[in-house]
Order: structure tokens, then sequence, then C-alpha cells
């Protein structure tokens, strides 16, 4: 590993080969919906909303013990068609911003507490004041618990 301290995979929805990547290292792997989840305990939220491409949406990245609430199916492609045709294009909308809310609301009607900004590019568009819900972007999180890894193994 060339003297590597931990590993960090970051995106979201790399974090399929989590399982197979730390059976083959011997160093931590920082996982980002660990440390989310960590993140959404440690505020109480038991109920979240989750936004991200189709693949991180639909998969259980999220599930330790959180009720996570998703789009409507439509929703879910429209999401993901802004993240790859705008987003990751560099595409910053006002109507992309206007429709991220919008379903951010919607999921708050269903009971979310928080919502996981859950694809690096959304932080991009949404900030907290943009949002009905507690936001918790999981590039900030993320990040943030790397560094604390990093600073406490020197």
């Amino acid at each position: 590993m060339a003297g590597a301290e931990m590993i960090v995979i970051c995106t979201n929805t790399m974090h399929k080969v989590v399982p197979k990547v730390t059976s083959m290292i011997n160093i931590p792997l920082v996982h980002i919906a660990d440390a989310t989840a960590d993140a959404l305990e440690e505020d109480n939220i038991g109920t979240v909303a989750l936004l991200g491409t189709r693949y991180t949406m639909k998969q259980k990245l999220f599930d330790r013990g959180l009720t996570v609430l998703i789009p409507e199916d439509e929703q879910v492609e429209e999401v993901n068609r802004i993240i790859f045709e705008k987003l990751c294009l560099g595409a910053i909308k006002d109507d992309s911003r206007q429709y991220f809310a919008k379903v951010i609301n919607q999921l708050k009607v269903k009971g979310a507490q928080a919502v996981i900004l859950g694809c690096t590019e959304i932080g991009l568009l949404i900030s907290q004041e943009d949002s009905s819900l507690p936001v918790f972007d999981t590039t900030v999180i993320h990040a943030k618990r790397a560094a604390q890894l990093a600073l406490a193994t020197d």
C-alpha cells in the first residue's frame, strides 16, 4: 500500500465495493455511509430522506438502523438525470435547485427528519438554506471523518 494509513473512497455509489476492498487490506477504510449514519445518530435522527444517484437511492447503503425514505420512481429518475446531465457537467441551475427542494419537502411530509445529500455533486446545488430539513452532506461528513482519523494516527 506504499505507506497508506487508510483508504477513503470519495464517492457514495462506489461504496458497494467496500466488502471486497476491506477483505484485501489491513488498514482502515473510512466508509461514507458509516460516517454519515454516525452523524445522524449523534443528532438523534431516525428517519431520513436520501437523495443521490439512482443506484445509491435504490441500494441499502444507508440502512444501518435508519428508516430511509427515497423519492417516487419518476423523481428518482429526474434526480439521477439532474446529477449526470447537469451537476456532473458543472451546470448549477436554479430550476434544479427548486426541483430538489420540492422533493425534499415531499419527503419531509412523509416523515423525514433530515436529508442525506448522498452524491458528491449535490452539495454544489443544495445547501442548508435550500432545504426545509437539516442537511447531512456525505462529502463533508466523509472528509471530516477521514481528517479526524488521519490526525489521530500521527
